[in-house]
């Protein structure tokens, strides 16, 4: 049986408070939350949860303050699966309050800095990523974003967008079709990847390739009814890395990232459905 491929994440993790509103408060309006839970989250957190579900253990790069967040964020990551390497940071560790409404819209709101691995810190493994399969790249700096590129297959998000326009080559480059904070942030990077995947969500999503090649690929139905689209960008970005790091065709890689935001959409937060070997 052929070993599944060796993958990490190089990126941000943040503390996330979720709870479910009626509405989004108006000015000078109190609304009460229902169903509220925490998750250490942020686009590197999910990913890596994501790619230890398909792939086994996954490794995580990431930076992280010196406070209970941090620990706490730590120690639930690794009960997910994941190998946590984390530098250390003075500031604290950033952490966010996310809210679901009833019409199934998402407000997210965040206190402090992203904090972001850097090429430059010593305590961090960058000599794992040489062995790695694939790589998903969601912040860090440019350094970062080099060693990074020692792996097989390097994906990367717009999000990261301090490291992205200084000529790294990448495999793909995904974003949210509908977030214009994306596609501005990818216009340094267009040209220095191979292909550029936009996500529509339920509708699918579109792509192009460097040399100009343009197509589409359609949504996979949730495995059950849709509860939160928080981490859906991310898990299809994981399994994308996965299935390029497997050397899956095109097609297959955007199908089974299609089938990693299906199942995250319906699960409660990030981590309850995400799409496991097993497919569940």
């Amino acid at each position: 049986m052929q070993r599944p491929p060796s993958v990490a994440v190089v990126g941000h993790v943040e503390w996330v408070q979720f709870a479910r509103v009626a509405h989004t408060p108006r000015a000078g309006e109190v609304v009460h939350a229902r169903d509220p839970f925490a998750e250490p989250a942020g686009g590197g957190a999910v990913a890596a949860v994501q790619l230890a579900r398909l792939a086994g253990p996954a490794l995580l790069i990431t930076a992280l303050g010196r406070d209970q967040l941090a620990i706490s964020s730590l120690a639930r990551l690794r009960a997910l699966g994941v190998r946590v390497q984390s530098a250390s940071r003075p500031q604290p560790t950033r952490h966010a309050v996310t809210l679901l409404d009833d019409r199934g819209e998402r407000t997210i709101v965040t206190f402090g800095p992203r904090l972001d691995p850097a090429g430059e810190d010593a305590e961090l493994p960058w000599g794992q990523l040489a062995a790695a399969d694939g790589v998903y790249f969601t912040a860090g700096d440019l350094a970062a974003l080099q060693r990074a590129r020692e792996a097989g297959v390097l994906v990367a998000s717009p999000r990261a967008r301090h490291a992205l326009g200084h000529g790294v080559r990448l495999d793909a480059l995904v974003l949210s079709a509908d977030d214009a904070i994306e596609r501005r942030a990818a216009e340094s990077a267009w040209q220095e990847a191979e292909l550029v995947v936009y996500t529509e969500g339920e509708r699918g999503g579109t792509f192009t390739t460097r040399d100009g090649e343009q197509g589409s690929f359609g949504a996979v139905p949730p495995p059950a009814a849709a509860v939160d689209s928080y981490g859906c960008g991310d898990s299809f970005a994981a399994g994308l890395t996965y299935g390029l790091a497997a050397s899956m065709s095109r097609e297959e890689a955007l199908a089974l990232g299609a089938s990693c935001g299906a199942a995250c959409v319906s699960g409660r937060g990030p981590y309850e459905r995400q799409l496991t070997l097993a497919g569940e």
